[in-house]
């Protein structure tokens, strides 16, 4: 018998809309999301140590992401009972680079069939058949894939750096601009690129106050 194939959405696509049972009632996607960004990320499982670093960093975490226009989802093949003694526990009993007391109050799905997993691409069968793997998508507020990040199961996410993307891309969407490698929110970002040689030859040429070039395709615009 044939294993089953994996697909998944990508950049560009339209995030496959859902309904789901979660530890914050019931959600329907995008439906109850209009007008915001989303950050979906899963994990392999409650009561894992590495999820645990995970979901109390993204809490502590969650009120810069609503300033942002951003609302956190997190998805995981256990049932919603298993949830909530896991978020429970998680707020009692465990403390971790000085975060306790921590408080898990975005979404978290209850998938035990898989319905979701298996719409986003979150399961692989290489990597383990009963459990999510660690994905991200970043959807916009058109509910588009902006983003897709998948870890394995082992490692944990480096959530400045899910914000650092997400900072960028607001601020490429709403200046028309591009980032360079590692980026930080301050610092100058790219003009893109010219469509023609006459454009790129009077960009070189042209001086223009709070711009530079290194040479005709790269250009910076300086943001201090």
């Amino acid at each position: 018998m044939d294993e089953e194939r994996v697909t998944m959405p990508l950049i560009g696509d339209d995030a496959p809309a859902f309904t789901a049972k979660t530890t914050m009632g019931e959600i329907k996607f995008p439906e109850d999301y209009k007008g915001k960004w989303v950050i979906l990320f899963s994990h392999p499982a409650d009561f894992t140590p590495v999820c645990t670093t995970e979901f109390m960093t993204f809490a502590s975490m969650q009120k810069e992401f609503k300033e942002l226009n951003t609302e956190l989802i997190g998805l995981s093949i256990d049932s919603i009972y298993a949830h909530i003694a896991w978020l429970r526990t998680i707020k009692e009993k465990i403390e971790f680079k000085g975060m306790k007391n921590v408080e898990v109050t975005f979404p978290v799905i209850e998938d035990i069939r898989m319905d979701v997993a298996k719409k986003y691409g979150m399961v692989q069968p290489n990597a383990s058949n009963t459990q999510a793997v660690r994905a991200v998508f970043i959807i916009d507020p058109k509910a588009k894939v902006r983003a897709v990040l998948y870890y394995p199961l082992s490692n944990g996410r480096n959530m400045a750096e899910i914000k650092r993307l997400l900072l960028a891309m607001q601020k490429s969407d709403a200046e028309g601009i591009a980032t360079p490698a590692n980026w930080q929110p301050g610092e100058d970002v790219i003009i893109p690129p010219p469509g023609s040689c006459g454009v790129a030859k009077e960009r070189v040429e042209q001086k223009e106050e709070g711009k530079y070039c290194l040479d005709w395709f790269i250009c910076f615009k300086k943001e201090s």
